[in-house]
């Protein structure tokens, strides 16, 4: 009898909702859906793009990972495919909408199992098996440098082929002959480690895409200026360049300071004192030899006229990724003082310029000594425009730095997942029990990737499907790389076309979208609290307020709730709401 007067123990606060079981599974797999639907039609060469509106700002991409960044998803359940789509894109570059597709149907595909009552943890090693063998299969698939036939130019024709293949699908696809050897030799310049923050992209709006170009070296937009900066010289041969993160400019005193003296005449050692710090300064970095001085902080007006009348160029509050790319070009070590410099701290190079281009002008170093790295001059003539292409840009040189890392490729065009899914199909038959069905449903979710290129490119999936599984289901591998023929409407071998992806990519994909689905799959309780759910609401209402937010949505659509409907029936409003559980 005591076990009954014994107190409730309450775990969660009061207000806490918690979801669990069947319906809560399937709920999270819809909202995965949902994602998915977004993106969905980005996919390909013929996929259309998205333009996001928040605030003031407009943006137009095709790229998964940023349409998923800029939606700002508030599901916890969907936000993982925001994150599988943000580390395909941050570990290869490319693929990352195809990653995102291929989760949301296995999710889908899962989905009947669960209605059916089969555990997940089944579903799960059903996945993880299917993962493992189409993983294994694309391993025996790839296609090294050694294997193309192209001689010495193998490796330079497999790179930009592959960054060919990734611009296809961006907004400049249709100079991808242009842009594919310069994120090449962009690449090409940097050292080992490959870091692409060594490659500057400079954006500048006006003028034709093709008006862009590649400089071996650095080139950074002219910084703000004082008096005396058109008396400095534009151009110098063979110069000498000292980079400082000092400031050269006279410091005002700080709010409320206070100097106390006891004889007037004493202020005027004060004045001279802080003029003698600053020249004893800039004497110290002409004696360097330096014809160029550039520095992260500011540079003053007297410190500008003074290297003007000894015809040297300066240049304040360069930015840390400009002073860095400078330092890699030209050898020059960053200094923290001006005293004491030793010779070894400046850089070189054969040529520094000052150019117009567009309505801006550039700081230009070319011929450096230690060319380590590059700067893209992207034009365009509308901001969208730039800012899509240098998205497109930044997805085509990470596809040139892993083909550089690993040699090894595949064809694209839906031809891999065909043929994945046909291995994966053939090892299910000879799987016993449950893990037959589940192995067949992932061999299933494989084809999204060419169903949804031919929808996107209005050509009749269903009948390209069954043409590609023809040719893929021969006993010799004949058919391995049959994909979708975009430009034609039919089937071809994606191979000879040239329509070639990093090896890397796929298995990232695969890997990725199957620990995904996986993850969601094994949630079968979310806990949610209200309170605090509202307390950020509110939050964000205050923060927002001023342009909109927090306000109701009917508000925020220019209506009054429920009193502004019934206005706009003529009064009358709605009284009574029909319906299976209406009156």
């Amino acid at each position: 009898m005591s076990q009954f007067m014994q107190p409730s123990i309450i775990l969660l606060r009061d207000g806490t909702d918690t979801s669990q079981g069947k319906g809560q599974l399937i709920s999270n797999i819809n909202a995965c859906q949902a994602v998915g639907d977004v993106v969905r039609t980005t996919l390909g060469p013929r996929g259309m793009d998205k333009l996001v509106y928040e605030a003031t700002k407009a943006t137009i991409s095709n790229d998964g990972a940023e349409i998923l960044k800029l939606i700002d998803i508030v599901h916890p359940a969907a936000k993982v495919l925001v994150d599988i789509a943000r580390s395909q894109d941050a570990e290869v570059g490319d693929g990352t909408t195809s990653v995102t597709l291929i989760a949301c149907e296995l999710l889908k595909q899962s989905k009947q199992f669960i209605e059916d009552g089969e555990h997940p943890q089944i579903i799960i090693r059903g996945y993880r098996k299917a993962a493992l063998l189409a993983m294994k299969r694309l391993e025996e698939m790839e296609v090294g440098v050694d294997a193309l036939g192209e001689g010495s130019n193998g490796r330079r024709l497999l790179l930009e082929r592959c960054a060919a293949t990734a611009l296809n699908s961006k907004l400049i696809c249709r100079n991808k002959a242009f842009f594919a050897p310069m994120c090449v030799d962009a690449v090409d310049i940097l050292d080992k480690d490959m870091n692409l923050k060594m490659i500057g992209i400079k954006k500048v709006t006006g003028g034709s895409v093709t008006d862009s170009f590649l400089v071996k070296g650095v080139a950074f937009k002219k910084t703000f200026s004082y008096a005396g900066f058109e008396q400095q010289p534009k151009k110098l041969v063979n110069p000498k360049i000292l980079v400082l993160n000092v400031e050269l400019e006279l410091k005002n005193e700080k709010d409320n300071a206070e100097v106390r003296i006891d004889d007037p005449a004493m202020y005027q050692s004060i004045v001279d004192a802080e003029w003698q710090i600053i020249y004893e300064k800039l004497e110290q970095c002409v004696a360097t030899g330096a014809s160029v001085i550039l520095s992260k902080l500011p540079i003053g007006d007297l410190a500008t006229q003074y290297f003007a009348d000894r015809n040297l160029f300066c240049a304040g509050r360069v930015t840390g990724d400009d002073l860095d790319r400078v330092c890699m070009a030209t050898g020059a070590k960053i200094q923290t003082t001006t005293n004491n410099l030793p010779e070894n701290c400046l850089g070189s190079c054969e040529l520094f310029e000052e150019k117009q281009v567009g309505g801006e002008r550039f700081n230009f170093f070319t011929g450096c000594t230690e060319t380590k790295t590059a700067t893209i001059l992207l034009r365009g003539g509308s901001e969208q425009f730039v800012e899509e292409a240098h998205r497109s840009l930044h997805d085509a040189l990470m596809i040139v730095k892993r083909s550089m890392q690993s040699t090894k490729v595949v064809a694209g065009g839906g031809a891999v997942e065909m043929e994945l899914s046909r291995y994966v199909r053939d090892h299910a038959r000879k799987s016993p029990g449950k893990q037959q069905l589940i192995m067949l449903a992932f061999a299933k979710a494989l084809e999204i990737i060419p169903r949804q290129l031919c929808e996107n490119a209005g050509i009749d999936a269903t009948d390209i499907l069954n043409q590609l599984r023809q040719k893929h289901y021969v006993n010799d591998d004949s058919g391995k790389w049959i994909g979708v023929d975009i430009n034609n409407g039919g089937v071809c071998n994606t191979f000879e076309a040239h329509v070639w992806e990093p090896s890397a990519n796929k298995l990232n994909s695969i890997a990725s979208a199957s620990e995904a689905a996986c993850l969601v799959l094994s949630i079968d309780e979310t806990v949610r609290n209200p309170q605090s759910e509202q307390a950020q609401m509110q939050n964000r209402g205050q923060m927002g307020r001023g342009r909109g937010g927090g306000a109701p949505m009917s508000a925020a659509m220019g209506g009054q709730g429920m009193q502004g409907m019934a206005q706009a029936m003529g009064g009358r409003g709605i009284r009574t709401l029909k319906g299976r559980g209406g009156k």
